[in-house]
This record gives C-alpha cells, structure tokens and sequence, in this order.
C-alpha cells in the first residue's frame, strides 16, 4: 500500500470536513498543524531512507507515493 503525500492528504481531508459540513477556521488550523507534523515524519523518512540506500531521490518518491 502506497503511502500518500500531506497535500494529497491535506485536500482529503478539506474535502471530507466540507461534505460533512464540518469545516470551520479551527478545523483548519487542527488539520494544518496535523500536515506540518505529517510533512517533517516524511522528511526525516526520506533522508533515512536516502541514508542507506543511494539512488535517485524520484526513485524513493515514486516507491512511496505513487
């Protein structure tokens, strides 16, 4: 299973809360610092990552996220 990227997430998300009529200023914020955090794990995933395995970086992008 592929995992996906914090925007691709991030617009589920947006998407989700306005279908269900819950998306207001707050739920934003929430899901923006949720994002943020999600973003810095795959930082740090992908320079681990590239650590140990030298390659292409779109090598390690399209093994994970496509």
């Amino acid at each position: 299973m592929k995992k996906q990227t914090t925007i691709e997430w991030f617009v589920d998300e947006i998407r989700n809360h306005l279908a269900e009529g819950t998306l207001d200023a707050i739920r934003i914020s929430k899901l923006k610092l949720q994002a943020k955090a999600m973003e810095k794990e795959q930082i740090i995933d992908a320079f681990n990552y590239a650590r140990y395995r030298l390659g292409d970086s779109s090598d390690y992008y399209n093994e994970t996220y496509k």
